[in-house]
Formats: structure tokens, sequence, C-alpha cells
């Protein structure tokens, strides 16, 4: 794809909003990020495509704000649906464990694997720990991830995007796992996370919005709408934001600002039209496609570009 194509994808929006299968079992792998500054415990996927792995572009040296607006979106959206795709992956995997009488002891490792990575304290196989499973183990919209990734880094341009692929303020609390911030409140021992990537960025922020105490109120926004087949609202579900950040409503008005202003809900819309129906070879192609062109907005044809 030319740049100027792919420039044009992920400008369209902006110009828009100006204007008016079968039983599969997840194989293993890895969405750890290699420093270790935050663990992602999502084991039993297929290894991750080399293009995941690429450091954040230098997004300061782009002038003009609307082409360093598209070009953000640009190199952030494909790893956000290869992202929310592995999710999904194992989603599905859980919901047909779920459906039957009897688990292996194969597949009982590895609900309870998903259980400690998710911070669920409930006995194995009760119904409560299916109920928190369903409510955890899943997607948060794209337009959320987006608005806040800008909010935070300062559209990749922050020292903590720059220095250490850190998108979202993440801390960690051991000794060297991440960057010392500048006017940290003496007696504090937090730093700022280092990963080896934007994606390990991008997965460790899903990781968190999906276990922490603080952001069950998102969570409850998110079953709410699935039980009741409504398409998940990065808007809506950006109210279960407010501890977040100690600014708290003005916070979550901000977030919900920049996804109305920037037309953020049209890459919600894309995403849900690729994973359609959440069928299994769609979401395997998703996340094996060599190019991560072909995860932008209407490049759904991606059979002649998926490894095998």
């Amino acid at each position: 794809m030319s740049a100027g194509k792919r420039a044009l994808l992920l400008i369209l929006p902006l110009i828009a909003f100006a204007i008016g299968g079968g039983f599969y079992v997840p194989v293993p792998n890895s969405d750890f990020d290699t420093n270790g500054s935050i663990a992602l415990a999502s084991k039993d996927l297929p290894r991750l495509p080399d293009w995941a792995r690429e450091p954040l572009p230098d997004f300061s040296q782009i002038r003009d704000t609307t082409e360093k607006k598209a070009a953000f979106f640009s190199f952030l959206y494909p790893r956000i649906v290869l992202a929310n795709s592995r999710v999904l992956i194992e989603r599905n995997y859980m919901m047909q464990l779920r459906q039957k009488s009897s688990l292996t002891a194969r597949e009982k490792k590895w609900l309870q694997g998903q259980a400690d990575r998710l911070k669920i304290d409930a006995a194995p196989g009760s119904e409560e720990q299916w109920q928190l499973l369903e409510k955890r183990l899943d997607v948060i919209p794209p337009s959320l991830i987006m608005a806040q990734a800008a909010n935070e880094s300062a559209w990749g341009t922050s020292r903590f995007a720059r220095k250490g692929n850190n998108l979202f303020g993440q801390w960690c609390f051991s000794t060297g796992c991440g960057l010392v911030p500048k006017h940290r409140v003496e007696g504090a021992n937090h730093e700022v996370a280092r990963f080896s990537s934007p994606y390990g960025s991008i997965r460790a922020y899903i990781q968190n919005l999906n276990r922490h105490a603080t952001y069950q109120s998102l969570r409850e926004i998110r079953i709410q709408d699935r039980e009741q087949q409504r398409p998940l609202s990065g808007i809506e579900m950006a109210q279960g934001l407010l501890g977040y950040s100690e600014r708290g409503k003005e916070y979550v008005k901000e977030i919900r600002g920049m996804i109305h202003y920037n037309n953020l809900e049209f890459y919600d819309d894309d995403f849900r039209a690729t994973v359609k129906d959440h069928n299994l070879a769609t979401l395997q192609q998703l996340v094996s496609t060599r190019s991560e062109d072909r995860l932008l907005p209407g490049n759904t044809a991606l059979s002649d570009n998926a490894e095998g």
C-alpha cells in the first residue's frame, strides 16, 4: 500500500467528521513483554507477527497536526486490532469450554491460568468463576484505546512514549523496571513501565482495564452491552475511567471529547465489521497477517496475506 493511500484511509474519519468454526485450542506462545516490566501472562496464542515488535516512530518530526494524528492512528489501529483479536480468540475458547459438561486437565489448567492473570479469586469451575471470566476476558473499543493513548502520550511524543514505548503511563514497582518520573514524590518507588514495543503497552493497558478493581464499572457497562447485544461503545465505557486520573469527571469528559472530535467511533465500527461474528477463521487470519497495512480500515480481505 502506498504511503498516500495509507494516510488517506486514516484521515478519512477526520475529514468526514469535519464535514458532517470449529472448537479451537489456542496454541502456546506469547504476549509476554520481553523486558519483564509488566507480566502479560496471556498464554496459548499464535506467535506475534514481526511488525508487532516494531518501536514507536518519531511523531515529533511531523509538524502538521492533521498529518500527525493520521500517522498516529495509522500506527496504533493495526496493533489494537491485533491485541483485541487475540483476546477474542481466548474469549471464544473460554465460552466454548463453558458449554462442556466436563473439562480435561489441560482445559482446567488453561482456565485457571486465565483466572490468575485476570485476578479472579473464585473456586475453579464455579459459576462465579465463569461469570467473572466472561466479564473480564473481553476487548476494549478501539476508540477508547486511541483517545487514551493520544491523551496520555501527547500523540506519541512524551518522554515515556519515546523512551519506553509506554502510551498509557502504566506504572511498575521494581527498581529498573521502567523510567523514573522527573517529579516523583519523595519516598515513592514507582516507575513508568518500559515496554519492548508499543504493542506491549497496548496489551498491558487492555489487561489493566480488564482486571483492576478501579475499572469494575467499565466492565459492568461492557457486560450489560454484551447481554443486551448492543455494540460496545468507547464513549459509553469511558465513564468507567473515573479512577484513571485524579481529575476524575474532567478526565472522562476530556477522553469523550477526544473520541467525539476525532470521530474515533469510526474505528469501533470498522473493528466490528472486521471481526464480524467473531468467526475463528477470521480471527486466526487477523492475528497472523504479515503486514500491518492489512489491518487498516477497509482492508478485510486477508486470505492472500495470512500465514497458514
